[in-house]
Protein backbone atom coordinates (compact mmCIF):
# COMPACT_ATOMS: atom_id res chain seq x y z
CA UNK A 1 0.00 0.00 0.00
CA UNK A 2 1.08 3.38 -0.94
CA UNK A 3 -0.60 5.23 1.39
CA UNK A 4 1.57 6.83 4.56
CA UNK A 5 0.97 4.40 7.51
CA UNK A 6 -1.08 6.25 10.28
CA UNK A 7 1.24 7.18 13.68
CA UNK A 8 1.48 5.21 16.40
CA UNK A 9 0.16 5.95 19.47
CA UNK A 10 2.05 6.13 22.83
CA UNK A 11 1.76 7.13 26.53
CA UNK A 12 -1.38 8.76 27.70
CA UNK A 13 -2.39 9.25 23.82
CA UNK A 14 -2.67 5.65 23.08
CA UNK A 15 -5.31 5.26 26.87
CA UNK A 16 -8.43 6.51 24.82
CA UNK A 17 -7.73 4.17 21.38
CA UNK A 18 -7.43 1.34 23.85
CA UNK A 19 -10.74 2.42 25.95
CA UNK A 20 -12.59 3.07 22.31
CA UNK A 21 -11.39 -0.84 21.18
CA UNK A 22 -12.09 -2.65 24.07
CA UNK A 23 -15.85 -0.77 24.16
CA UNK A 24 -16.27 -1.82 20.46
CA UNK A 25 -15.54 -5.36 21.11
CA UNK A 26 -18.12 -5.30 24.30
CA UNK A 27 -20.63 -3.76 22.38
CA UNK A 28 -20.41 -6.20 19.70
CA UNK A 29 -20.28 -8.92 22.18
CA UNK A 30 -23.92 -7.99 24.06
CA UNK A 31 -25.36 -6.88 20.83
CA UNK A 32 -25.12 -10.34 19.57
CA UNK A 33 -26.52 -11.93 22.35
CA UNK A 34 -29.11 -9.25 22.31
CA UNK A 35 -30.10 -9.60 18.99
CA UNK A 36 -29.74 -12.93 19.47
CA UNK A 37 -32.37 -13.06 21.78
CA UNK A 38 -34.56 -10.49 20.47
CA UNK A 39 -34.80 -8.94 16.69
CA UNK A 40 -32.88 -11.95 14.84
CA UNK A 41 -35.56 -14.81 15.82
CA UNK A 42 -38.37 -12.82 14.93
CA UNK A 43 -37.00 -12.26 11.80
CA UNK A 44 -36.10 -15.79 11.28
CA UNK A 45 -39.55 -16.71 11.94
CA UNK A 46 -41.89 -13.90 9.93
CA UNK A 47 -43.71 -15.45 7.69
CA UNK A 48 -42.58 -16.12 4.23
CA UNK A 49 -40.00 -18.79 2.57
CA UNK A 50 -37.35 -20.17 4.09
CA UNK A 51 -35.19 -17.99 1.94
CA UNK A 52 -36.62 -14.73 2.60
CA UNK A 53 -36.53 -14.93 6.03
CA UNK A 54 -33.09 -16.11 6.10
CA UNK A 55 -32.49 -13.20 3.74
CA UNK A 56 -33.92 -11.44 6.26
CA UNK A 57 -31.97 -12.41 8.86
CA UNK A 58 -28.36 -11.63 6.77
CA UNK A 59 -29.98 -8.31 5.96
CA UNK A 60 -29.92 -7.54 9.88
CA UNK A 61 -26.30 -8.84 10.17
CA UNK A 62 -25.21 -6.91 7.37
CA UNK A 63 -26.25 -3.56 9.01
CA UNK A 64 -25.42 -4.85 12.24
CA UNK A 65 -21.88 -5.49 11.00
CA UNK A 66 -21.80 -2.32 9.00
CA UNK A 67 -22.42 -0.67 12.53
CA UNK A 68 -19.29 -2.53 14.40
CA UNK A 69 -17.07 -1.41 11.41
CA UNK A 70 -18.39 2.23 12.18
CA UNK A 71 -17.70 2.09 15.59
CA UNK A 72 -13.55 1.07 14.69
CA UNK A 73 -13.10 3.32 12.32
CA UNK A 74 -14.41 6.09 14.59
CA UNK A 75 -12.51 5.33 17.51
CA UNK A 76 -8.89 4.96 15.14
CA UNK A 77 -8.91 0.88 15.34
CA UNK A 78 -9.18 0.30 11.44
CA UNK A 79 -10.09 2.23 8.26
CA UNK A 80 -11.05 0.64 5.63
CA UNK A 81 -10.97 1.77 1.58
CA UNK A 82 -12.82 -0.38 -0.68
CA UNK A 83 -11.69 -0.89 -4.37
CA UNK A 84 -14.05 -2.91 -7.58
CA UNK A 85 -16.71 -2.82 -4.60
CA UNK A 86 -19.19 -3.58 -7.48
CA UNK A 87 -18.18 -6.61 -7.95
CA UNK A 88 -18.91 -8.05 -4.35
CA UNK A 89 -22.53 -6.01 -4.65
CA UNK A 90 -23.49 -7.41 -7.58
CA UNK A 91 -22.20 -11.38 -6.84
CA UNK A 92 -24.61 -14.45 -6.11
CA UNK A 93 -23.77 -17.10 -5.19
CA UNK A 94 -20.20 -17.16 -5.72
CA UNK A 95 -17.39 -18.60 -3.56
CA UNK A 96 -15.76 -15.84 -2.50
CA UNK A 97 -11.86 -16.61 -1.08
CA UNK A 98 -10.00 -13.93 1.12
CA UNK A 99 -7.12 -14.16 2.67
CA UNK A 100 -7.14 -13.67 6.55
CA UNK A 101 -4.56 -10.74 8.09
CA UNK A 102 -6.97 -9.72 11.10
CA UNK A 103 -9.44 -10.56 13.43
CA UNK A 104 -12.16 -8.44 11.88
CA UNK A 105 -11.99 -10.13 8.55
CA UNK A 106 -15.42 -11.80 8.18
CA UNK A 107 -16.92 -9.00 9.76
CA UNK A 108 -15.96 -6.11 7.60
CA UNK A 109 -16.69 -8.43 4.52
CA UNK A 110 -20.36 -9.43 5.68
CA UNK A 111 -20.48 -5.06 5.88
CA UNK A 112 -19.98 -4.92 2.43
CA UNK A 113 -21.70 -8.05 1.58
CA UNK A 114 -25.55 -8.23 2.44
CA UNK A 115 -25.75 -11.35 0.26
CA UNK A 116 -23.21 -13.35 1.96
CA UNK A 117 -23.03 -16.57 4.01
CA UNK A 118 -20.01 -18.56 5.92
CA UNK A 119 -18.41 -22.02 7.07
CA UNK A 120 -18.31 -21.09 10.88
CA UNK A 121 -16.14 -23.22 13.37
CA UNK A 122 -17.78 -25.06 16.17
CA UNK A 123 -16.04 -22.76 18.26
CA UNK A 124 -18.49 -20.20 17.24
CA UNK A 125 -21.74 -21.94 17.63
CA UNK A 126 -20.96 -22.90 21.24
CA UNK A 127 -20.20 -19.09 21.90
CA UNK A 128 -23.68 -17.71 23.71
CA UNK A 129 -22.91 -14.26 22.21
CA UNK A 130 -22.52 -15.67 18.47
CA UNK A 131 -24.49 -18.41 18.12
CA UNK A 132 -27.96 -17.10 17.93
CA UNK A 133 -26.74 -14.69 15.12
CA UNK A 134 -25.44 -17.15 13.22
CA UNK A 135 -27.75 -20.25 13.76
CA UNK A 136 -30.70 -17.77 12.68
CA UNK A 137 -28.53 -16.32 9.42
CA UNK A 138 -28.43 -20.05 7.94
CA UNK A 139 -24.33 -19.84 8.10
CA UNK A 140 -23.00 -23.47 7.73
CA UNK A 141 -21.25 -25.49 10.61
CA UNK A 142 -17.94 -26.96 9.91
CA UNK A 143 -18.81 -30.59 10.49
CA UNK A 144 -18.21 -33.84 8.07
CA UNK A 145 -17.32 -33.10 4.44
CA UNK A 146 -20.54 -34.72 2.96
CA UNK A 147 -22.42 -32.74 5.25
CA UNK A 148 -21.48 -29.54 4.73
CA UNK A 149 -20.71 -29.69 0.67
CA UNK A 150 -24.17 -30.98 0.88
CA UNK A 151 -24.90 -27.18 2.53
CA UNK A 152 -22.46 -25.24 1.10
CA UNK A 153 -24.50 -26.41 -1.98
CA UNK A 154 -27.58 -25.99 -0.48
CA UNK A 155 -26.85 -22.27 0.00
CA UNK A 156 -24.58 -21.60 -3.32
CA UNK A 157 -27.59 -22.74 -5.52
CA UNK A 158 -29.99 -19.97 -3.62
CA UNK A 159 -27.72 -17.20 -4.60
CA UNK A 160 -25.72 -16.42 -1.05
CA UNK A 161 -22.67 -15.80 -1.34
CA UNK A 162 -20.18 -18.33 0.77
CA UNK A 163 -17.28 -16.07 2.18
CA UNK A 164 -14.05 -18.75 2.96
CA UNK A 165 -10.73 -18.22 4.07
CA UNK A 166 -8.35 -20.67 2.31
CA UNK A 167 -6.14 -20.11 4.68
CA UNK A 168 -7.75 -21.78 7.70
CA UNK A 169 -7.00 -19.30 10.33
CA UNK A 170 -5.33 -15.77 10.94
CA UNK A 171 -1.92 -15.17 8.60
CA UNK A 172 1.17 -16.07 10.71
CA UNK A 173 2.92 -12.68 11.55
CA UNK A 174 6.04 -11.72 9.14
CA UNK A 175 3.94 -14.35 6.08
CA UNK A 176 2.63 -12.69 3.53
CA UNK A 177 -0.07 -15.88 3.67
CA UNK A 178 -0.61 -19.10 4.85
CA UNK A 179 -0.77 -22.26 2.88
CA UNK A 180 -3.96 -22.67 1.34
CA UNK A 181 -6.10 -25.89 2.23
CA UNK A 182 -8.09 -27.72 -0.62
CA UNK A 183 -10.98 -27.00 1.17
CA UNK A 184 -12.27 -24.13 -0.81
CA UNK A 185 -11.39 -25.70 -4.49
CA UNK A 186 -13.65 -28.67 -3.18
CA UNK A 187 -16.25 -26.66 -2.70
CA UNK A 188 -16.55 -24.89 -5.75
CA UNK A 189 -15.05 -27.48 -8.15
CA UNK A 190 -17.82 -29.80 -6.43
CA UNK A 191 -20.71 -27.64 -6.83
CA UNK A 192 -19.42 -25.89 -9.41
CA UNK A 193 -19.37 -22.70 -8.43
CA UNK A 194 -16.94 -19.99 -10.04
CA UNK A 195 -15.16 -17.95 -7.00
CA UNK A 196 -14.32 -14.13 -6.59
CA UNK A 197 -11.04 -13.68 -5.15
CA UNK A 198 -10.77 -10.97 -2.34
CA UNK A 199 -7.20 -9.75 -1.27
CA UNK A 200 -7.05 -7.81 2.41
CA UNK A 201 -4.35 -5.30 2.40
CA UNK A 202 -3.18 -4.32 5.88
CA UNK A 203 -0.39 -1.53 6.26
CA UNK A 204 0.17 -2.16 10.20
CA UNK A 205 0.28 -4.94 12.52
CA UNK A 206 -2.53 -5.93 14.82
CA UNK A 207 -5.16 -8.05 15.66
CA UNK A 208 -3.30 -10.92 14.35
CA UNK A 209 -3.68 -14.69 15.50
CA UNK A 210 -0.25 -13.72 17.91
CA UNK A 211 -2.36 -11.02 19.87
CA UNK A 212 -5.24 -11.21 22.26
CA UNK A 213 -8.26 -9.27 21.35
CA UNK A 214 -7.54 -6.79 23.82
CA UNK A 215 -4.49 -6.13 22.35
CA UNK A 216 -6.18 -2.96 20.53
CA UNK A 217 -3.47 -1.61 17.61
CA UNK A 218 -1.51 1.46 18.74
CA UNK A 219 -1.44 2.55 15.03
CA UNK A 220 -4.45 2.29 13.16
CA UNK A 221 -4.70 -0.53 10.36
CA UNK A 222 -5.48 0.48 7.68
CA UNK A 223 -7.63 -2.39 5.26
CA UNK A 224 -7.60 -2.28 1.70
CA UNK A 225 -10.30 -4.53 0.61
CA UNK A 226 -9.70 -5.18 -3.10
CA UNK A 227 -12.01 -7.08 -4.79
CA UNK A 228 -10.95 -9.53 -8.49
CA UNK A 229 -12.56 -10.74 -11.65
CA UNK A 230 -14.11 -13.89 -11.28
CA UNK A 231 -12.43 -17.22 -11.70
CA UNK A 232 -14.36 -19.39 -13.69
CA UNK A 233 -14.88 -23.31 -12.39
CA UNK A 234 -15.29 -24.35 -15.87
CA UNK A 235 -11.70 -23.86 -17.06
CA UNK A 236 -10.64 -26.76 -14.14
CA UNK A 237 -12.97 -29.08 -15.96
CA UNK A 238 -10.77 -29.93 -18.41
CA UNK A 239 -8.00 -30.84 -16.52
CA UNK A 240 -7.48 -35.22 -16.54
CA UNK A 241 -7.02 -36.75 -13.36
CA UNK A 242 -10.68 -36.35 -11.73
CA UNK A 243 -11.45 -33.88 -8.61
CA UNK A 244 -8.17 -34.02 -6.46
CA UNK A 245 -5.99 -32.98 -9.38
CA UNK A 246 -8.38 -30.05 -10.47
CA UNK A 247 -8.28 -29.35 -6.48
CA UNK A 248 -4.70 -29.38 -6.08
CA UNK A 249 -4.22 -27.15 -9.35
CA UNK A 250 -6.67 -24.55 -8.29
CA UNK A 251 -5.44 -24.52 -4.75
CA UNK A 252 -2.16 -23.19 -6.28
CA UNK A 253 -3.57 -21.01 -8.50
CA UNK A 254 -5.34 -19.48 -5.54
CA UNK A 255 -2.05 -19.47 -3.66
CA UNK A 256 -0.15 -17.92 -5.84
CA UNK A 257 -2.80 -15.38 -7.12
CA UNK A 258 -2.78 -13.74 -3.37
CA UNK A 259 0.90 -14.38 -3.05
CA UNK A 260 1.83 -12.63 -6.14
CA UNK A 261 -0.50 -9.49 -5.37
CA UNK A 262 0.86 -9.65 -1.67
CA UNK A 263 4.33 -9.53 -2.15
CA UNK A 264 4.17 -7.29 -5.10
CA UNK A 265 2.41 -4.78 -2.79
CA UNK A 266 5.16 -5.04 -0.12
CA UNK A 267 7.61 -3.80 -2.60
CA UNK A 268 5.57 -0.96 -4.07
Amino acid sequence: MTDTPAVRLTGLAYVPRWIGGVACYITFGIGGLLSSLTILPLLRFWPGTELERIRRVQQAVHIMFRGFVYMLTWTGVIKVSPVNIARLASAKGRVVIVNHPTLVDVVVLISLMPNAGCIVKQGIWRNPFMRGVVACAGYIPNRGAELLLEDCRHVLKSGTNLIIFPEGTRTVLGSSINSFARGAANIALRTKTDLLPVVLRTDAPGLSKQEAWYQIPRRTIGMRVEVGETIDHIRYDALAGGNAKMARQLTRDLENYFKTNLEHDETT
